[in-house]
């Protein structure tokens, strides 16, 4: 049984992707894919998006028991931080994806994304592309 942390865009089109085979027999998500998911329903701009973005965030909070954003995860993010600057990118920029990645390097997980440029350059990171369903 394989174990991973799900990013928030995979999370997000759980339902829509064809090909389950690069998902992890126990799915896991972070505390910080729940603070983005709480985001939207705020930003929303209509009534329907609005009630589609709260549905999504209650079923993640009903289906998953979220790994935190605990001490172990903030000394990793340093790391990832200043590896992040070291190749020129700006960890701010994608500090979401960040925190996630620090969470699963903490916790020694793979990360299972649809997205995998969120995470490219993170050093230690096992990055799993999982195919997008719209390409």
């Amino acid at each position: 049984m394989t174990r991973g942390i799900l990013d928030t865009s995979t999370l997000i089109l759980l339902g829509r992707l064809q090909d389950t085979d690069t998902l992890p027999d126990e799915p896991q998500i972070t505390t910080v894919t729940l603070a983005e998911l709480s985001v939207g329903p705020l930003v929303a701009t209509t009534d329907e998006e609005r009630v589609a973005r709260q549905a999504h965030l209650q079923q993640a909070e009903a289906d998953f028991d979220p790994l935190p954003f605990d001490t172990p995860a903030a000394r990793t993010f340093g790391r990832v931080a200043v590896g992040l600057r070291k190749v020129g990118r700006k960890p701010a920029a994608r500090s979401y994806d960040a925190m996630i990645a620090a969470i699963a390097m903490s916790t020694d997980l793979p990360i299972h994304t649809c997205n995998p440029r969120d995470f490219f350059d993170i050093q230690g990171l096992i990055v799993i592309a999982v195919p997008h369903p719209d390409h």
